[in-house]
């Protein structure tokens, strides 16, 4: 199984993105958890929103209100549309995905977003 995130850029301040998380070798039903994390250099990787197996969104409150976390079973793609982008958003941000049938979790390479102010 593998995860291929993409998306990430340069943009302004207030701006928006989106990044896609496509999935292969595995079906991103509604039974995975799938996340997005980001990460700055000498930080940890921190849960920016994730999608239960129920179909209920969770997001970081740094992000309530902008962020919008969505899985298209049907590209076999999760998505994370980002609008009025911050500077404080710069980051590499992860996808993950949590399977099930022994597969366990699955992590994309990260993808860098870079908000300008």
């Amino acid at each position: 199984v593998q995860l291929q995130a993409s998306g990430g850029g340069l943009v302004q301040a207030g701006e928006s993105l989106t990044l896609s998380c496509a999935a292969s070798g595995a079906s991103i039903f509604s039974d995975v958890t799938m996340g997005w994390y980001r990460q700055t250099p000498g930080n940890h990787r921190e849960l920016v929103a994730s999608i239960g197996r129920g179909g209920a969104p969770n997001y970081a409150d740094s992000v309530k209100g902008r962020f919008t976390i969505a899985r298209d079973v049907a590209k076999n793609t999760m998505m994370l549309h980002m609008n009025m982008l911050k500077p404080e958003d710069t980051s590499v941000y992860y996808c993950n995905g949590d399977f099930r049938g022994g597969i366990g979790v699955v992590w994309g390479q990260g993808t860098l977003v870079t908000v300008s102010s």
